[in-house]
C-alpha cells in the first residue's frame, strides 16, 4: 500500500492487519506485567498505549522491540512473525525516553549513525540526513553537538535519527515528557505532523492523557497488564466501558447508583445518595435493580443561581459553591451538595474579563442534559 495521509490507515494485502499482537503475557517473578494482550494495529496509525505506572505500556513496548521476550503469545509484524527475531534485526526503531544522543557525534553523525553501522554508501547517508534535517526542520543544525540544542531541538533530532533507516515501525517512549508544558504541545502537532508525512505507522507509551487525545489516531487504555478499552480518543472519552476509564481519562464526576427503569434508548438511574434521578439518553447495561455507575464529565455540566424554592429533580442537583479555580481558558467551580459530596463543574470563560456566572458560597443548581449521562457497569 502506498503513503498514508491525513491519518489514513490501511491494511496489509491479504487484509491482515500491519501489526498483530495476539495473546502476549510477560511475566517478572510472581508479578504479571503483561496479561494476554492481543491487539490489532493497522498500517499508518499513530496508535498510543496509555496507562499509569506498572500498567504494563511499556513493558509492552519493549516487547514489540524485541528488547524483551514475552513469556507465551506472539507478534506478527507485516506477516511477519517476530518470535525468535533480535532487536537489529526487526524492521522496527525505537526513540527513548532519553533521546540517548551521542554527545560527541554533531546532529548529522547521530542522524546517520544507524546507516554508517549497516555500511550504507557516504553519499547515501548524506543524502538521507539531509532528508530527515528537512523533515524535523533542522536544515543547517547539522554541526552542533546536542549539548548545543534545546530539547525540543533534542527531540527532533531522536526522531530523525529513529526515522533514518525507514522503518517499517517507530515506537516512542514518553519522548516529550522532559519538555516543559508549551514546547510539549507545540512538539505533538509537529510529530504529529511528520507521521502523516511519512506514513509510518507510530506507536506511543504515554502516560499524559492529553498527549494521547491529542496525537493518537486510536489509544488502548492499560491497567494492571491489560487492554480495558480500545478506541478512537474521542469514543474512549465519551464512551468508556467502566469506571475506571472514565476516571482515568479525563476528569468524572461519579456516583452510585441503581438501575430502575431501562429501554433501547433510555435509562432512568436512581440515586439514593443524592435522592434524585440521572435519566440517560443512551440504555442501561442491565436490567431494573442493577448496581451501577453514572459519570459526569464537568463540561457537560450547567451552572446558575438557584431560585429560593429550587430543589433536586430528575438530572438536576442543587448546592453551594465552596471554591472556584480560574485557570484562564475556564473556571471549575466546586459545589458541595448537601449531604456533603463535591461535584465540579467546569464553565468556559468567554469574556475577556474574570466575570464569572457564580460566586463563592451562592446557592447553585447544576443541570445536564441526558446525554451527558454515562452510564456504566460496576
Amino acid at each position: 500500500m502506498g503513503a498514508v495521509q491525513g491519518g489514513a490507515v490501511s491494511r496489509t494485502a491479504d487484509n491482515l492487519p500491519f501489526l498483530r499482537i495476539e495473546g502476549v503475557t510477560r511475566r517478572f517473578g510472581a508479578f504479571t506485567a503483561v496479561d494476554d494482550v492481543s491487539l490489532d494495529i493497522d498500517r499508518g496509525e499513530f496508535f498510543a498505549l496509555l496507562g499509569g505506572s506498572g500498567s504494563g505500556k511499556s513493558t509492552l513496548l519493549r516487547i514489540l522491540a524485541g528488547l524483551t521476550e514475552p513469556d507465551s503469545g506472539r507478534v506478527v509484524l507485516d506477516g511477519q512473525d517476530m518470535t525468535g527475531v533480535p532487536p537489529h534485526a526487526r524492521p522496527v526503531n525505537m526513540m527513548f525516553q532519553s533521546y540517548a544522543l551521542f554527545p560527541h557525534m554533531s546532529v548529522a553523525q547521530n542522524i546517520g549513525y544507524g546507516l554508517r553501522m549497516e555500511g550504507a554508501p557516504r553519499a547515501a547517508i548524506r543524502d538521507r540526513v539531509a532528508e530527515m534535517l528537512a523533515l524535523v526542520r533542522m536544515e543547517g543544525f547539522g554541526e552542533r553537538r546536542p549539548a548545543a540544542l534545546s530539547g525540543g531541538q533534542r527531540a527532533r533530532v531522536a526522531l530523525a535519527r529513529a526515522l533514518a533507516k525507514r522503518p517499517k515501525l517507530l515506537l516512542l517512549d514518553e519522548p516529550l515528557s522532559a519538555l516543559d508544558k508549551n514546547l510539549r504541545e507545540a512538539t505533538q502537532f509537529e510529530l504529529q505532523a511528520i507521521q502523516e508525512r511519512t506514513g509510518t505507522t507510530f506507536v506511543i507509551v504515554t502516560h499524559d492523557q492529553e498527549e494521547a487525545m491529542t496525537l493518537a489516531t486510536r489509544l488502548a487504555v492499560m491497567d494492571h497488564g491489560r487492554l480495558v478499552q480500545v478506541g478512537t480518543p474521542g469514543e474512549v472519552y465519551e464512551f468508556p466501558n467502566s469506571r475506571f476509564v472514565a476516571d482515568f481519562l479525563g476528569t468524572a464526576n461519579i456516583f452510585d447508583g441503581v438501575v430502575e427503569a431501562g429501554g433501547p434508548e433510555a435509562a432512568r438511574i436512581r440515586s439514593a445518595e443524592l435522592g434524585m434521578a440521572f435519566v440517560s439518553a443512551a440504555p442501561a447495561p442491565g436490567p431494573a435493580g442493577m448496581p451501577v455507575f453514572v459519570a459526569l464529565r464537568p463540561e457537560r455540566l450547567h451552572i446558575e443561581r438557584a431560585a429560593p424554592d429550587a430543589t433536586t429533580d430528575e438530572n438536576r442537583l442543587v448546592g453551594r459553591v465552596r471554591d472556584i479555580a480560574y485557570y484562564g481558558d475556564f473556571f471549575m467551580f466546586h459545589v458541595e451538595l448537601p449531604g456533603g459530596r463535591t461535584i465540579r463543574v467546569s464553565q468556559p470563560n468567554l469574556r475577556r474579563i474574570t466575570a464569572r456566572p457564580v460566586d463563592w458560597d451562592d446557592r447553585v443548581a447544576v443541570t445536564w442534559d441526558a446525554d451527558a449521562v454515562m452510564v456504566l457497569p460496576e
